[in-house]
């Protein structure tokens, strides 16, 4: 960045730009009237159909965006993402973006939302930030109705003999809120319901989220539906969403989430915003539906999954990709000076010092990221998301360790310049993308594997541990589910994304641990299996200063203090 010039905030350069109507981006991106619906002047829903109405059309490229392990220095993920389907057309070619939801949680709490930065941002951002279309709204509704149908039944009888005790169908909230981890219901005497223990999740853990981004039709969605776990009977027999009854009123719910949502970037780059399930808690990617629609509109389709390569990326591999037959072409590790040097050991207050012995320390991290990409033979790029504090000493070092591992690198600007400072990156990104070869990568591990022997592929292979420790309940749970016959669904790891460790303060590139799962938790509709470690949870707390403390709005609306 030059000196002296000052970059607005992420909202004011947002609330500045001058947005295509939707029925023009429409237009230009060849949709009939029919296609889409809209959902006021800047955003709308793409109809399902339109998969079935191209099917004989040429899928793009997928280029899969992913990341170093966070610090509070900041990565800017999903700031390249959108820069660089900005800056691949700017180069004349054709780019569509396909990204997550945010969580009213993290936005109000301490991350942040989840449309960009600076020049690369998704548009309307505040709208996308908070209510957008109804999506996280629609899966809580449809999450708290069975949870309401469940007590229901207690209440009326229990025909199903559920055991009150062994219930693990929880209730969601999409805001941040420990006190709500564990709680008691039912109280108030024999009207009041049945008196049980229970507790809430944040909304992006809910499975019902998870299916809703693994699901391509109604249909699909319907019987991903049925198959989800309620709890048990006071025999141990497992009792089903179906048993119930409830699937198709869950689905009138999510009938509409279900399609994707489409606005576009301050370039006008357009942009599938659908599906927010987090990486750390669960499979981090948007959805295979706004996903497949982005291949087909498009020569390159820009994806992200969330957090770091341990997590999102290995979700996006080995579920994602499995589920939806998807195979990316080339991907982007994101990766910054100021991270590095945290994870190197600096102190977040020396972040602006130049330390090119904390960077150098720092550095094994991106490298161990880029071996578990390289390790499905896939072809990487890392983008050096450039920070004004960045010397010319770091950013050149970064670079040549880099280039003496054979590693493509290229320095990022799209938070300052928009597409114009990805025009590097997208050239090296579409030279990749074209020269992979078609052929299908393999999954890291097979269905039919133990679950023991996937935990280990994931840990070994992504995270660098020695192994994997279950805890006595854990190796209960797994004689459980192979009786079951769970035990063949594919691993989601809920994992700090803060260490490629299960202990967030093991930054840098650990080595000489194994990773701890204390708890397995079946995801049958979504069909994975959850593998909770450390301290991981599920519902996120505030922190001591929220951000929803600085926000406000004045008389004529306007939104002040959301980034």
């Amino acid at each position: 960045m030059a000196a002296g010039v000052q970059i607005p905030s992420d909202i004011e350069i947002a609330q500045g730009a001058e947005m295509k109507r939707i029925s023009r981006m429409a237009e230009e991106m060849g949709l009939h009237e029919d296609d889409w619906e809209s959902y006021g002047k800047y955003k709308a829903k793409l109809e399902i159909s339109l998969l079935d109405k191209w099917k004989m059309k040429a899928d793009g490229k997928l280029i899969l965006v992913t990341a170093i392990n966070p610090t509070a220095a900041g990565e800017g993920k999903t700031t390249v993402s959108v820069g660089l389907a900005q800056a691949l057309n700017k180069t004349g070619r054709k780019a569509v973006l396909a990204l997550r939801e945010p969580s009213l949680g993290p936005v109000f709490g301490m991350k942040g939302g989840a449309a960009g930065g600076g020049y690369s941002q998704v548009v309307p951002m505040e709208d996308i930030n908070l209510h957008f279309t109804g999506d996280m709204h629609a899966v809580t509704s449809a999450h708290n109705l069975l949870a309401a149908l469940v007590d229901n039944h207690l209440q009326q009888g229990n025909a199903l003999g559920l055991d009150p005790r062994r219930m693990v169908w929880k209730r969601v909230l999409d805001m941040n809120d420990r006190s709500l981890r564990h709680i008691m219901i039912g109280l108030g005497g024999t009207t009041g319901g049945v008196p049980r223990e229970d507790g809430f999740e944040i909304t992006v853990a809910s499975e019902i989220m998870a299916i809703l981004c693994l699901s391509e039709s109604l249909q699909d969605l319907k019987a991903a539906l049925s198959r989800m776990l309620v709890g048990y009977t006071w025999e141990g027999r497992p009792v089903y969403v179906k048993d119930l009854g409830a699937e198709g009123a869950m689905t009138v719910l999510l009938k509409d989430a279900l399609k994707p949502n489409l606005v576009q970037t301050l370039e006008h780059t357009p942009a599938l915003v659908h599906g927010g399930p987090f990486a750390n808690i669960a499979h981090g990617c948007n959805s295979i539906l706004a996903t497949k629609l982005a291949l087909k509109l498009g020569d390159y389709a820009v994806t992200e999954a969330g957090f770091g390569a341990d997590l999102g990326a290995e979700k996006f591999l080995n579920i994602k990709c499995r589920k939806g037959g998807l195979a990316p072409s080339a991907v982007v590790i994101v990766a910054t000076v100021r991270a590095l040097k945290l994870h190197g050991g600096a102190g977040k207050d020396q972040l602006g010092a130049e330390d090119l012995q904390a960077l150098t320390r720092g550095f094994p991290n991106l490298e161990k990221h880029v071996e578990s990409i390289r390790s499905y033979g896939l072809p990487i790029v890392v983008a050096v998301n450039e920070f004004p504090t960045d010397t010319a000493q770091e950013v050149e070092l970064l670079k040549r360790l880099c280039r003496e591992r054979n590693i493509p690198v290229e320095l990022c600007r799209v938070w300052e310049q928009g597409g114009e400072g990805g025009r590097e990156l997208a050239e090296t990104v579409a030279r990749l993308a074209d020269a992979a070869s078609a052929q299908r990568f393999a999954p890291l591990y097979a269905e039919e594997a133990s679950i023991e022997a996937k935990a280990e592929a994931i840990a070994k292979t992504f995270y660098g541990a020695d192994g994997v420790i279950f805890s006595e309940r854990a190796r209960r749970q797994i004689g459980e589910f192979v009786k079951n016959g769970w035990d063949r669904l594919p691993l989601c790891m809920a994992k700090t994304q803060y260490s490629l460790s299960d202990q967030p303060a093991l930054t840098g590139r650990p080595t000489g641990f194994r990773i701890t799962i204390r708890e397995l938790k079946p995801s049958l509709g979504a069909g994975f299996i959850v593998a909770l470690t450390g301290d991981i949870l599920r519902m996120p707390g505030l922190p001591k200063q929220p951000a929803a403390l600085g926000m406000d709005v004045d008389a004529g609306g306007r939104i002040t203090g959301l980034f």
